[in-house]
C-alpha cells in the first residue's frame, strides 16, 4: 500500500529506472580457462567503494571474502561467516542469529547488504534476529569499515558489509550451461548443507539464472560447561537442586537446531551498452534460539545490577522463530562513455518480510511483518586526467509491524531519502578524496492503545562528509589520513520502543525527544606490499555527541510509562550522552619460503577497540584485543593452513556486564583442487577449536548462557564447471 508521498516517490524512481531500454552495464572482464572455469580477473576491486578500486587505494580498513577464504570460513550466518575478518566480531546470539559487528559497534550503527541494497529484515530490532542473507549463495563478501561505509547512509558509521551474488547474472557463459554447487557437513551440529545454481544463455546477450539452497542443524555442540563461570556460581549457591544441575551442564546447546532453504531465479539482457536484470527469491528459515538456564530462585530488580541481565533468572525457553521473506531485485547500468559521464547505475528491491515466535505450548508468541523498498541511482563520470568520481541519490522505506506479546514497538514507518556524491583526484604520488551526503529521515508511529496513546512524527536533516589524502612514501607503500564529520537520525527502535522484549529480556524504552547522532572522526591508514608481502594498518578515533546507548535504570522509570504495572524484566531506556571509540586492526602476510612447488606463507591479524560513554564508563559488550596467526603451504592444487586465535580477557566492563574470559583456539585445513586448471573446484577439510576449549564472545547478550561451538569437523565441496 502506497501511503506516503516519499514511498509514491520511491516507486516513481524505480519505474523511471525500468523503462529504460535494456542496455546497461558492460559485463566484468572475465579469463576463461580451457574447462570453461572462469575468475576475475580484478578480484582486489572493491565495487562497495561507490567507484570500484583496488583495496589498496580506499582510505579506509577494508576486508575481501572470496575464493578458498570464503568456503574455508562459511557457517551458517553471515556474522559467524566473517568473525576473523580485521575488526569484526558477532553478536552469536547461538549459531544462528549472529550479525557482524563492526569496530565494536553493532544494530543500527552497521549496514548489511546484498549486492548493495539493504537486506530488509529486523534483525537490526533484535538480536535473536537472524539476517536474511544466506552465506551459501555468496560469490564474495566486501567489508568496508569507516567514513567510505557512509555513502551508504548515515547508519554506516561502523561500516558496510556487502554480500555479492551472482542471481542477476554479470556475464554471458561461455559454455552452454554453466554450474555451480558447494556442500558442506559440520559436526558440532551435524550440520548438512548445499546449495547449487545454474546460468544457461538464451542468447549471445540473454542469461537466465535459477539457484537453491538447503540447510539442516542439531543442536550445538559446545566446548566446556554451557554456563559461564559467574553463573555456575550463582547456580552453585542455589537451594534448588534443579539449579545447581544447571551448574554442571556440558555439551549440547538446547534449542539451537535450524532448517532453512532458499529459491530463486534471475535474469539478465548484458550487451556491449551494458546491462539490465532482476530476481525474485523466496527464503525461509526455522531456528531455535538459545535457553537462558536459570541460575536463581527469583528475580529482584531492585538490587543485584552488578552483572548484566540474563543472570537475574529469567528463562528464554525454547523460543523458535519461523522466518520467511519475498524479495525482488533490480539491477542496471547503461555505458554513456561521454566526456563527463561514462556510466548510469541503478539498483533496486523490494521486500516482504515477516517471522513469528512461537512459544514451547506451539503457540505463537508475536508476529513481526516488514516491508521495505530501497533504490539507489548513481552517475560514475569518466576519468578526466586522474579526477574520478561518482555521485546519486537514495531512497529507502520501511513499513514495521509488530503484534502479540512481545509488541514493545507500535506499527511504524521510516522513509529515508539521500544524496551523495565521492570526489577522487590523482596527482600520481598523492591522492585526495571528498565525500559527502545528505539524508533526510522522516519517522512516524501509529497510535497503539497499548504502547503510545497518540501517533508521533519525528523528522531529521542529515549532513556527513569526509576529505582524505593518501601519499606514497616509498615503491608500494602509501600512507592516508581521513576526516570525516557524520550525523545519524534516531531509529524507530530508540525513539518509539516501550514494552517487554524477552529477547533481550529486557523492558526497553525509547525517547521521542531524541536529538541527532553527531560525530567526528579520524582515521589513518598505512599499506605496504612487494614481492612476497603485504601489510595493512588502520587506526581509528571517533568523538560522539548524542550518542544513544542503553542503560539500566530504575525500574520506576518503565512503570511509569507502563502505567505503573510490575515489571517483569529489568528496565533499559535509550538515553544519549558524549562517547569515545578508537582502536586499530592490522593484518601482514609473508612468503617465507619456497619448498618445490609449495609456497609456505604466513600471515597473522590483530584488533582491538576501546570504547566509553560519558557519566557511564565502559561501552557494553565491546570486543576485547584479539589476535590471529596462520601458516599455510600453498600449491597449485594441494594446500594446508594451521591457524591459531588468541581473544583476551574483557573485563573492561559496564555495570550490567560481567567479565569474560579470554580463549585460545587452533584450527587447520586442507584444501584440494582435483580438476587440473579449475581454480574453483574445490574440495576441503577443516578442524575448528581443535581442542574443543570453552569460548565466549564478549560481544554476544548470550555470552553467560551459550558459548561458542566446540570442536567441529568441517568437509566442503565446492564444484564449478
Amino acid at each position: 500500500m502506497l501511503r506516503s508521498p516519499s514511498l509514491r516517490a520511491g516507486c516513481a524512481l524505480t519505474a523511471l529506472c525500468l523503462a529504460w531500454p535494456a542496455a546497461a552495464q558492460t559485463a566484468a572482464p572475465a579469463d576463461t580457462q580451457a574447462d570453461g572455469s572462469y575468475h576475475d580477473p580484478r578480484s582486489d576491486i572493491v565495487v562497495t567503494a561507490l567507484i570500484p578500486r583496488s583495496q589498496g587505494d580506499i582510505l579506509s580498513g577494508t576486508s575481501i571474502v572470496t575464493g578458498e577464504e570464503l568456503t574455508r570460513s562459511l557457517r551458517p550466518t553471515i556474522g559467524e561467516t566473517l568473525a576473523r575478518q580485521p575488526g569484526v566480531s558477532a553478536t552469536s546470539f547461538g549459531p544462528n542469529a549472529s550479525r557482524p559487528i563492526l569496530r565494536g559497534f553493532q544494530g543500527e550503527r552497521v549496514r548489511i547488504l546484498t549486492d548493495g541494497i539493504g537486506s530488509f529484515d529486523v534483525s537490526n530490532t533484535s538480536v535473536d534476529h537472524a539476517v536474511a542473507i544466506n552465506p551459501l549463495t555468496a560469490d564474495r563478501i566486501e567489508v568496508l569499515r569507516g567514513p567510505s561505509a557512509l555513502l551508504y547512509g548515515s547508519s554506516a558509521i561502523g561500516g558496510v558489509v556487502n554480500v555479492i551474488d551472482s542471481r542477476i547474472p554479470r556475464r554471458v557463459p561461455d559454455e552452454a550451461i554453466h554450474i555451480d554447487a558447494i556442500g558442506t557437513y559440520g559436526s558440532a551440529a551435524n550440520e548438512r548443507s548445499g546449495s547449487g545454481e545454474i546460468e544457461v544463455p538464451l542468447t549471445e546477450n540473454f542469461v537466465v539464472h535459477v539457484d537453491g539452497s538447503y540447510s539442516k542443524t542439531d543442536n550445538l555442540r559446545t566446548g566446556g560447561y554451557i554456563l559461564s563461570k559467574a553463573m555456575r556460581e550463582i547456580a552453585a549457591a542455589s537451594d534448588e537442586e534443579e539449579i545447581q544441575d544447571n551448574a554442571r551442564l556440558k555439551g549440547k546447546l538446547a534449542n539451537t537446531a535450524a532448517e532453512v532453504w532458499e529459491v530463486a531465479g534471475g535474469f539478465a539482457y548484458i550487451g556491449d551498452g551494458g546491462n539490465l536484470g532482476m530476481s525474485i527469491s523466496h527464503s525461509e528459515n526455522t531456528y531455535g534460539v538459545p535457553s537462558r538456564l536459570e541460575v536463581a530462585e527469583e528475580h529482584d530488580h531492585d538490587h543485584d545490577h552488578d552483572h548484566d541481565h540474563e543472570e537475574e533468572g529469567h528463562s528464554h525457553e525454547n523460543v523458535t522463530l519461523a522466518m520467511k521473506q519475498t524479495r525482488a531485485d533490480l539491477r542496471g547500468e547503461v555505458a554513456v562513455n561521454g566526456g563527463f559521464l561514462d556510466s548510469i547505475r541503478l539498483r533496486a528491491g523490494w521486500a516482504d518480510y515477516q517471522h513469528q515466535e512461537i512459544e514451547p505450548s506451539g503457540e505463537i508468541g508475536t508476529t513481526f511483518k516488514n516491508q521495505s523498498m530501497e533504490s539507489r541511482l548513481e552517475f560514475v563520470q569518466a576519468d578526466r586526467n586522474g579526477w574520478l568520481g561518482a555521485s546519486g541519490a537514495q531512497f529507502f522505506t520501511r513499513r514495521f509491524q509488530a503484534d502479540g506479546e512481545e509488541k514493545f514497538l507500535p506499527k511504524n514507518q521510516t522513509d529515508q531519502f539521500g544524496l551523495f556524491t565521492l570526489q577522487s583526484l590523482d596527482l600520481g604520488d598523492t591522492r585526495l578524496e571528498a565525500g559527502a551526503r545528505y539524508e533526510h529521515t522522516k519517522l512516524q508511529s501509529d497510535p497503539d492503545a497499548d504502547l503510545f496513546a497518540e501517533a508521533s512524527q519525528r523528522s531529521f536533516n542529515a549532513l556527513s562528509g569526509s576529505l582524505g589524502i593518501s601519499q606514497t612514501i616509498m615503491p608500494g607503500w602509501r600512507v592516508g589520513l581521513n576526516l570525516s564529520r557524520s550525523e545519524r537520525a534516531p531509529s524507530a527502535e530508540e525513539l518509539f520502543a516501550r514494552g517487554n522484549h524477552a529477547g533481550t529480556q529486557a523492558f526497553e524504552l525509547g525517547n521521542p525527544d531524541f536529538g541527532k547522532e553527531k560525530s567526528w572522526g579520524v582515521e589513518g591508514t598505512l599499506r605496504g606490499s612487494g614481492n612476497g608481502y603485504s601489510f595493512s594498518l588502520a587506526a581509528y578515533h571517533n568523538w560522539f555527541s548524542g550518542f544513544i546507548y542503553e542503560s539500566v535504570v530504575d525500574d520506576s522509570v518503565c512503570q511509569a510509562a507502563n502505567g505503573g504495572a510490575e515489571m517483569e524484566f529489568p528496565c533499559y531506556a535509550y538515553a544519549q550522552a558524549d562517547a569515545r571509540y578508537y582502536g586499530f586492526e592490522a593484518e601482514a602476510s609473508v612468503k617465507l619460503a619456497q619448498v618445490g612447488s609449495y609456497a609456505i606463507n604466513i600471515d597473522g591479524v590483530a584488533d582491538y577497540v576501546r570504547a566509553t560513554i560519558k557519566g557511564n564508563g565502559p561501552a557494553p559488550r565491546i570486543p576485547p584485543l584479539r589476535l590471529l596467526g596462520g601458516i599455510e603451504a600453498q600449491g597449485a592444487r594441494l594446500s594446508a593452513r594451521a591457524e591459531l586465535e588468541h581473544v583476551f580477557e574483557q573485563d573492561r566492563v559496564t555495570d550490567f556486564e560481567t567479565p569474560t574470559d579470554g580463549f585460545t583456539m587452533v584450527n587447520a585445513s586442507i584444501s584440494f583442487k582435483p580438476l587440473a586448471g579449475n581454480d574453483r573446484t574445490t574440495l576441503m577439510l577443516s578442524a575448528n577449536n581443535i581442542f574443543d576449549v570453552e569460548a565466549r564472545r564478549h560481544a554476544s547478550f548470550l555470552k553467560d548462557f551459550a558459548p561458542l561451538a566446540g570442536r567441529d569437523i568441517r568437509l566442503t565441496a565446492r564444484i564449478s564447471i
